[in-house]
């Protein structure tokens, strides 16, 4: 008897694989992200937090997810990303061939999200394209504070799960002026919250006044950009609301979607 009720769960077996194997291959993501994310001198720890989060990301939110630890990815295919998220990788990390396929990728309608280190282009000048695409060169920083963060626009995706006045201690990017048109402003930070002046000795650092932007997007060059300066310690990448603030980001790079017709 136990013999003949083995057989049947064997067939039973045989014929699942079958089936299996000859159902046609979808992927199983609505869209797939590439996120390259390269440590460096300081930014590193983050990456054991942030990896395992991702993952969890692209699980929760149905998109395939390729993790890299260096630039390998732009030797080859990039069209097949939706999104390219430069996770504390500068734009300084791409040589030769590699600027003008990710260049080609965002003049062939591509996403990009530059988070926090990606926003800094060492040494300026020698790629301007790159420094375009972020919209604004870096100036300085203070030390890590807590600040308030406002919302500037509530209806874009990276603030949709934020409460309007946010509590939170990272570095407080400075920056230039616009280095190009239609920034769109999501999120600032309040400087009567934190002392813009803090900082290093030997470094000066006086804040950027009443307009002072942490995250934006826009169109460039045929794709579409968003930028949040926020990520600095690792354990930002464990908190909840930041990650929210991250996938709205990627979601809206990757897809065009989730801004109220009336708000564009």
């Amino acid at each position: 008897m136990w013999q003949h009720r083995a057989m049947k769960r064997l067939l039973l077996s045989c014929l699942l694989l079958a089936a299996t194997l000859a159902m046609p291959v979808f992927a199983q993501g609505q869209f797939k992200v590439l996120v390259v994310a390269i440590p460096n001198k300081y930014h590193h720890d983050y990456v054991v937090v942030a990896k395992p989060q991702f993952e969890r990301l692209s699980q929760v939110h149905a998109f395939d997810l390729t993790w890299s630890w260096n630039t390998t990815p732009f030797d080859g295919d990039l069209s097949q990303y939706a999104t390219i998220v430069l996770l504390n990788t500068p734009g300084d990390e791409l040589v030769g061939e590699q600027r003008g396929r990710l260049e080609a990728y965002v003049r062939g309608g591509g996403g990009v999200v530059a988070v926090h280190r990606a926003l800094i282009f060492n040494p300026p000048g020698e790629w301007p394209w790159f420094e375009r695409l972020v919209g604004r060169k870096f100036r300085i920083h203070p030390i890590v504070q807590t600040a308030t963060v406002r919302v500037e626009d509530a209806s874009f995706p990276a603030t949709f799960g934020l409460p309007a006045r946010w509590t939170w201690t990272d570095e407080w990017y400075e920056f230039e002026p616009p280095l190009v048109p239609g920034l769109h402003t999501v999120l600032s930070v309040d400087e009567f919250t934190y002392d813009p002046t803090r900082i290093w000795p030997g470094q000066v650092a006086r804040g950027m006044g009443s307009e002072h932007p942490v995250a934006w997007y826009h169109h460039y060059d045929g794709g579409r950009v968003f930028v949040t300066a926020l990520g600095h310690t690792p354990a930002l990448y464990d908190d909840r609301v930041y990650l929210d603030h991250l996938y709205g980001g990627i979601w809206w790079a990757a897809t065009g979607k989730g801004i109220d017709a009336a708000s564009r």
